[in-house]
């Protein structure tokens, strides 16, 4: 590179099907992000930045007789497409409602919102790891308390109900797609006014953590109104980390994380099975079980069968958090692939 009389052509040369099948230069700037490639390194080039070289490098791929592609029609409106989220929630309350006189409708009402939840939250995308690996980490959450509280009976109270974690995280489904699509579509409108990636990555990250938190403010507002904040801290935790579990999840997969998704839920589905398992080989009359299930026996008296999906899911929700604050604010992450939604 030191000593080119034109180092744009040889990066040209090296990104040639980037550039060539590229529709726009933020496609070309964000493949160069992608790469490795920052602002500083665009200094090498002659450029200010790495957007202003994109756009060099758009202009010598593109043919000279290249026709200009016509507009695509602006997409119509669907009022009712931005209610649909609430459906979940909205059969989980119906399932609650009938429970009491008629289990089979509330039955058949809880497996509708389940596959509400999945086709809300993944339309997008085919369904893949993250949604499959969503269930263990749900069905914890509905039933987890009970068989722990089952399985040690010294185990503390103070887990919230099944009726207000279900409303809760039925209801999760609306923030998630909401802010998840909130920050989509501010984050694209950056890429196309930013003049660096320096710029456009800590504005993105500005409108990350708007999106989070008024998602946690969403689940925290639906807890008390189900009556879910009257639990312990712990059940107050369990609850608001699985929701922040599955809204990472979400924003995660949408941006074509899903790998890092499923890898979150799945290490929180694997400690809360772990902990199911170690309280029933407590039950054994083999040697080691009980000094194995000691710590979890300890826990369960001190803070209740809660702290289990506490840690569990918040320990995951941290880990995805952290990776989201790497991987969302890049460019490459905003940028739809050709034929892409």
């Amino acid at each position: 590179m030191r000593g080119s009389a034109d180092p744009v052509r040889e990066l040209l040369a090296d990104h040639r099907a980037l550039c060539a099948g590229a529709v726009d230069p933020l496609e070309i700037a964000a493949g160069l992000e992608a790469s490795g490639l920052t602002d500083r390194a665009a200094a090498r080039f002659r450029h200010r930045d790495l957007f202003s070289l994109a756009e060099e490098l758009y202009a010598r791929a593109a043919a000279p007789a290249e026709a200009p592609q016509p507009a695509a029609p602006a997409p119509r409106r669907r009022p009712l497409r931005h209610l649909a989220p609430l459906l979940p929630g909205t059969l989980c309350a119906a399932a609650l409602a009938a429970g009491g006189q008629r289990p089979a409708l509330a039955a058949v009402l809880g497996a509708a919102a389940i596959g509400a939840a999945r086709v809300v939250l993944f339309r997008r995308r085919p369904p893949g790891p993250a949604a499959l690996w969503a269930l263990p980490p749900l069905g914890f959450a509905l039933g987890g308390d009970a068989a722990l509280a089952a399985l040690a009976p010294g185990a503390a109270a103070g887990a919230p109900g099944p009726a207000a974690v279900a409303l809760t995280l039925g209801f999760a489904a609306a923030p998630a797609v909401w802010c998840g699509g909130w920050f989509a579509r501010r984050a694209a409108g950056l890429l196309a006014a930013s003049r660096g990636v320096a710029e456009f990555t800590a504005r993105t990250r500005g409108l990350l953590a708007a999106a989070l938190l008024a998602f946690l403010a969403w689940l925290l507002a639906v807890q008390a109104a189900a009556g879910g904040l009257s639990a312990s801290a712990a059940g107050v935790a369990s609850v608001t980390a699985a929701g922040l579990l599955l809204g990472l999840t979400v924003l995660l997969a949408a941006h074509g994380q899903g790998r890092a998704a499923a890898a979150g839920l799945a290490s929180a589905g694997a400690v809360e099975l772990l902990a199911l398992a170690l309280a029933a080989a407590a039950w054994l009359p083999l040697p080691g079980t009980a000094e194995a299930a000691g710590p979890l026996l300890r826990l369960l008296a001190a803070q209740g069968t809660a702290a289990v999906p506490a840690l569990a899911c918040g320990g995951a929700a941290l880990a995805l958090l952290a990776h989201a604050a790497r991987a969302l604010p890049r460019a490459a992450a905003h940028h739809a692939p050709r034929g892409g939604p």
